[in-house]
């Protein structure tokens, strides 16, 4: 996708961050919301191809929403000046492969032919080919927007992110640096830890963990981090001295890690004890099998047939009959797990019902 048959500007020198510490930039992970012209003049980094930078911030996939004002087809790709569309129909009578196979041909052939004049909106990677600045579409589709509600309200955004992200420089300063400051990479540091601990319960499908079962995992980006200089070291401790400072930046960091997972409704604790033993919601099967078995106890009931029961009503059951330590975001999940399967429906946003 080519914004634009535009060369960008030249790059000029200068301090361009260490590819390092990109991540400490939240903008580096999104999907950026530029205006094309700024797409077009971003600096392309010196480290690493691909990346570009808006006023110090590392980019390398943008979201845009455009007016389609050329295009080019080929039979094994299609080049817009802009791009977007979403499928859906709705089947009404009998069914019919046949006049459902050319309903879709239809709907795919709308969707992948587009128009001078046309709403899009694309989202993916940018990247620099033959000298032009293109947008290599991982997602687009086009926009139906009769009211122009939607650019209305993407003029609205846009110039608020502008002002309160884009526009305000990627600083580096000590807290960037020092993991022991509040701020700076203690919260990227954290991020990290999190998404560790977060793979780790995906890949393994485990149901129940100790704290020191995953300690190792972090292990590592405590191991990266700056030791103190000298002057500011503690003195050397004797064999009666607790725990050494690592030892405690690691236990800190898994403690607090294993709170955003609690606070997310990933893990919850059904007993809280010194044995601190963590369970894996969605794949604690005894907790789908106690809220499955409460829906349907209590749907039966004339107070909830019609619509089902409230969300709250169905935590406090299960925390009279399971464990009072299952929180609302744990019961969220399982709720969403279960529907998912099929074994209940959402009669709306905060009531359920058995099938």
């Amino acid at each position: 996708m080519q914004p634009e048959a535009k060369d960008p500007e030249e790059d000029s020198v200068w301090d361009e961050p260490p590819s390092m510490l990109w991540g400490l930039d939240p903008m580096f992970n999104a999907f950026t919301r530029l205006y094309v012209k700024d797409i077009l003049q971003m600096r392309e980094s010196c480290q690493v191809p691909g990346i570009y930078f808006y006023n110090s911030h590392p980019i390398f996939k943008v979201d845009v929403l455009g007016t389609v004002v050329y295009k080019r087809e080929r039979e094994d790709f299609f080049c817009y000046g802009a791009g977007a569309r979403s499928l859906g129909s709705s089947a009404r009578g009998d069914f019919n492969p046949a006049n459902e196979l050319k309903k879709l041909r239809q709907a795919q052939h709308s969707s992948s032919h587009l128009e001078i004049g046309e709403l899009l909106r694309v989202r993916g990677p940018v990247k620099t080919s033959r000298q032009q600045r293109e947008i290599m579409a991982s997602t687009y589709y086009k926009v139906s927007d009769p009211v122009m509600a939607v650019q209305i309200s993407w003029m609205m955004e846009v110039p608020q992110l502008y002002r309160q992200c884009y526009d305000k420089p990627f600083q580096l300063d000590g807290s960037a640096q020092n993991p022991n400051i509040k701020g700076g990479s203690a919260s990227y540091l954290l991020g990290r830890a999190t998404r560790i601990l977060k793979d780790f319960l995906k890949e393994k499908d485990v149901t129940r963990f100790r704290p020191y079962d995953v300690q190792d995992l972090l292990q590592p980006l405590v191991s990266r981090q700056p030791q103190p200089i000298a002057a500011e070291q503690e003195p050397e401790a004797g064999p009666s001295s607790g725990p050494s400072t690592s030892f405690k930046q690691l236990r800190e960091l898994l403690q607090k890690s294993l709170q955003i997972l609690e606070d997310e409704g990933l893990v919850f604790r059904k007993v809280k004890s010194q044995d601190e033993v963590y369970h894996v919601t969605e794949q604690d099967k005894d907790l789908l099998m106690a809220i499955r078995d409460i829906l349907r106890e209590d749907c039966r009931r004339e107070k909830y047939a019609e619509k089902g029961c409230h969300i709250l009503h169905v935590l406090s059951s299960v925390r009279q009959r399971y464990s009072r330590n299952v929180s609302k975001a744990a019961l969220e999940l399982v709720l969403k797990a279960l529907e998912c399967n099929s074994d209940i429906i959402s009669t709306s946003d905060s009531h359920y019902t058995i099938l």
